[in-house]
């Protein structure tokens, strides 16, 4: 069912929510000059795709230990405070680094040291970002708030790559890193603004109990552990393939930091159009749809294998970008609604150690393969595994037919979680924070404090 373009964008009336699309507009933008300022201080002070590989690879590997202890963090705590901490630990991190780089006396050991301190802080991050979004808005209105959120977020990050990938350019990587640690710092007031409690529980089991709580949620869910399987390999042979490969095709033979940060900005580009098209758009199979959008992923590293122009790789970027951005909206929703709130956070953080435990694995090895068998082969190679692991996971029935208008609880219990919700919203427009009773009805009823919109 279409909507105005007003009834979709009414989901701006919410307070919190405004303060939310605050940071997430100036923290992607800052983040933007770290992605690609790491990657050319390494080769500038190196010039080795391996030592690359193993500076990403200490970004990503935090996430197999603090991933799902962040899930456990924002589950206890009010997660905004938890967001606001982790872009305190980030600025400090980056910043750091980008002095060294200023100063000449980067070392590699304090690059792979300082870059896996932000990557505990993303780590930490991650599952608290997702369990915020649906305690701001109302069950009806999530899809909505997802989408303008991530347009938000991925407006940002085109701007900041594009501006990162001409300042590295002309004044070289260390600048870019101190910009990203200014930008995450004035991020964190507007999550202190934010007024949403945790979640309410009648007993507070141990850390362990919480763990596996959220892992015997995870595993009950066939779609859910079978798409994250999937995007474990698929993303480590991205990552492999393009991140850190990338940026070395670049330097080599699409003109350097500026070429790169113009790829990186047409894929932010793609990712906007996306989150328009999610505003409107619910695919009858979301889950099939997920697995299937795993295979456009291949496509950016075929590109860079056969060293289109940069134009047709731009090209490409954005159509990906697209893809992806439809996707990732469906998947953010259809997770609030299958999961149960007081879980989300922990289930959140499995669904990402799940996702990037790999990634490491992919930017460790990216290196020496390319080096041992060249580095369009290793591309290929990488492609191919990425096409044929998404054709494996259509093989499930549970993520081939699942629909969207499938309903994750029945009842009374359903819909008075979901008048609570709406409750509690309401009261946040007031500017009044949401009281402990709404969270505790919500959470009790074991229905999420979000729902997908079944209308295409």
């Amino acid at each position: 069912m279409s909507t105005s373009m007003s009834s979709r964008l009414g989901v701006l009336r919410y307070r919190d929510f405004r303060y939310l699309l605050i940071d997430r507009f100036v923290a992607p933008s800052a983040f933007a000059f770290s992605a690609v300022g790491v990657s050319f201080a390494v080769l500038n002070s190196t010039g080795s795709t391996a030592d690359l590989s193993y500076v990403l690879a200490a970004q990503i590997a935090p996430n197999l230990v603090f991933g799902p202890l962040g899930g456990v963090i924002a589950d206890r705590i009010p997660p905004q405070y938890v967001i606001a901490f982790a872009n305190l630990l980030v600025a400090l991190f980056e910043g750091t680094l980008g002095l060294l780089v200023l100063t000449h006396s980067a070392q590699l050991w304090q690059m792979i040291a300082l870059e896996a301190g932000t990557g505990t802080a993303i780590a930490i991050f991650y599952p608290a970002s997702q369990a915020l979004l649906p305690k701001l808005v109302p069950d009806a209105e999530l899809q909505q708030a997802n989408a303008i959120s991530r347009l938000v977020m991925n407006g940002a990050m085109m701007g900041g790559a594009a501006i990162a990938g001409f300042l590295v350019a002309a004044s070289g990587p260390g600048w870019a890193l101190v910009i990203d640690a200014i930008g995450m710092l004035a991020s964190v007031a507007p999550n202190l603004l934010i007024r949403v409690r945790a979640v309410e529980r009648t007993h507070n089991p141990g850390i362990f109990s919480e763990l596996r709580e959220g892992w015997d949620e995870f595993r009950s869910h066939t779609w859910l552990w079978g798409i994250v399987l999937q995007y474990s390999a698929v993303l480590m042979c991205w990552y492999g393939s393009f991140s850190v490969l990338g940026p070395a095709v670049a330097k080599a033979h699409l003109g350097g930091p500026a070429a790169w940060g113009t790829i990186m900005a047409f894929e932010s580009v793609g990712l906007i159009i996306g989150g328009f098209i999610a505003l409107r758009y619910t695919p009858r199979r979301p889950m099939l749809f997920v697995a299937m959008i795993g295979m456009t992923i291949a496509l950016p590293s075929l590109a860079l294998a056969m060293l289109w122009p940069v134009w047709l790789i731009c090209v490409t970027s954005l159509g990906v970008g697209i893809a992806l951005e439809t996707m990732m909206v469906q998947w953010f929703v259809v997770m609030a609604r299958y999961i149960p709130a007081d879980k989300l956070a922990r289930v959140s953080a499995y669904d990402a150690l799940g996702s990037v435990m790999s990634m490491p694995i992919g930017a460790l090895l990216a290196g020496p393969i390319a080096a041992a068998i060249g580095v369009s082969n290793t591309q290929y190679a990488a492609a191919g595994v990425i096409v044929a692991v998404s054709l494996l996971t259509l093989l499930s029935r549970d993520i081939r037919t699942r629909r969207s208008t499938d309903t994750p609880v029945s009842g009374a219990d359903s819909a008075t979680a979901a008048e609570a919700v709406d409750i509690a919203v309401v009261a946040n427009v007031a500017d009044v924070p949401v009281a402990s009773t709404t969270t505790a009805a919500t959470a009790q009823s074991g229905l999420p404090a979000a729902a997908i919109s079944s209308d295409a």
